[in-house]
């Protein structure tokens, strides 16, 4: 029988407010000088502002910033390709949403890391993308080819027989994998597109709607009521998806996810040691506000979520000398996302990001509720991460390396 008090430290570490804290106790441990991997120089976060301030100009003059969400990548040279898939296909309202759930779903979980060599080429503009523009126009091609939908009358959805069906092989020819275009975690995507289908078809409850059990109905469940805390989608997306994810790090049997250990974070409780990050869940959460915005429900709090722990937003504070490795071998070596060095760079990163928010803010003179941390991420870090990056590094690799399955990063 499962532990009620556990039960409820899980439903905790599912929550946007369990990252927050406790990768800002982890924070304030590393400003005493107490962490056991790097040290801080928060001076330099003034060199962090100015450099995302002076993306965040460029890449939007009026600084009328959108969200760091998938929809940016569907946008290329002045057109929406998403847009333009739905109008040619005549959805509206309800089926829209749900389309656009279900297309944001299956391409965020394709969206960690894709390696340096791997290439997209796209037939319709004759162009190649590569990391997340890659995955992101790979995706969104495989959906307008009905890649992910076991309806030939109905290719535009993501349907549970679908997913259950992608293999290693289907899957690597359709994202043009070879011995001379490697993608890095191949078979890993599979497994999670496979798991996807599996979780919607045991979650019926939440997932099926007019007989076809699909990811995107569960706009449907997160829209019926008033206007809808960003951290509510975050939440719904924890309860309802995690067990697609591969987790060494269990709590009274339930898989955590994107959850790791890390000794100087303490607790006298089942919980002990452990730092949520919910990437790529908050990743699709950010990614799931404008569909349901567009579906007619309000989306409010948008700073109830957290910046997002991963190598462009980390690499920004390494590479501007904010985040300093004690140990210099760090730099030539490769980690699994379950060492603590990693670990506790991501705390501090994801930490570290409210504070560049608010300097940011602050130095232009917006509000939160015009500039959310959403859109400085956007705006912002991650950009100027990875243009630091291509800067100091010529194939724009993160100052430290990670050892990826494509399902944390």
């Amino acid at each position: 029988m499962s532990n009620p008090v556990r039960i409820q430290h899980v439903k905790e570490l599912r929550t946007p407010e369990a990252v927050r804290e406790r990768c800002s106790e982890l924070l304030q441990i590393g400003i005493n000088g107490d962490l056991p991997w790097f040290e801080l120089n928060l001076a330099k976060l003034d060199i962090v502002s100015d450099l995302v301030i002076t993306e965040m100009q460029h890449k939007y003059p009026n600084l009328e910033v959108p969200f760091h969400s998938r929809w940016r990548h569907f946008e290329l040279a002045g057109r929406d390709l998403w847009k333009e898939c739905a109008n040619r296909s005549e959805l509206e309202g309800l089926d829209r949403m749900v389309a656009a759930g279900d297309l944001a779903i299956v391409s965020v979980l394709l969206d960690a890391g894709a390696g340096p060599n791997w290439r997209y080429r796209d037939a319709e503009s004759g162009l190649s993308f590569a990391r997340s523009e890659g995955l992101a126009i790979a995706s969104l091609r495989l959906f307008e080819a009905g890649f992910f939908s076991s309806d030939p009358e109905n290719p535009l959805r993501v349907d549970a027989g679908a997913l259950q069906a992608i293999t290693e092989i289907s899957l690597s020819n359709a994202m043009q994998v070879s011995e001379k275009n490697v993608l890095v975690g191949l078979k890993e995507r599979a497994n999670l597109l496979q798991r996807l289908g599996e979780v919607i078809s045991s979650r019926q409850k939440t997932f099926e709607y007019r007989g076809n059990l699909r990811p995107g109905h569960l706009l449907l469940a997160l829209t019926d009521k008033g206007p809808l805390p960003a951290r509510n989608i975050l939440v719904a997306i924890l309860e309802n998806l995690s067990d697609i994810w591969p987790s060494p790090n269990l709590l009274d049997g339930v898989k955590l996810g994107d959850v790791w250990k890390h000794s100087r974070l303490r607790r006298q409780n089942a919980t002990d040691n452990l730092v949520p990050f919910h990437k790529l869940s908050q990743w699709l959460a950010y990614s799931l506000i404008e569909p349901i915005e567009d579906g007619g429900t309000v989306v409010c709090e948008i700073d109830g979520l957290t910046g997002l722990g991963e190598y462009r937003n980390g690499g920004l504070f390494i590479d501007t000398g904010v985040i300093i490795p004690k140990d210099p071998t760090l730099f030539i070596k490769k980690f699994k996302p379950e060492a603590e060095e990693i670990v506790e760079w991501r705390a501090l990163t994801v930490a570290l990001l409210d504070r560049v928010a608010h300097k940011v803010r602050t130095s232009i003179g917006l509000s939160i509720e015009q500039l959310p941390l959403a859109s400085v991420l956007e705006g912002g870090t991650w950009s100027a991460g990875r243009q630091i990056a291509a800067k100091l590094r010529s194939d724009g690799a993160p100052p430290i390396q990670l050892d990826s399955d494509a399902t944390v990063f």
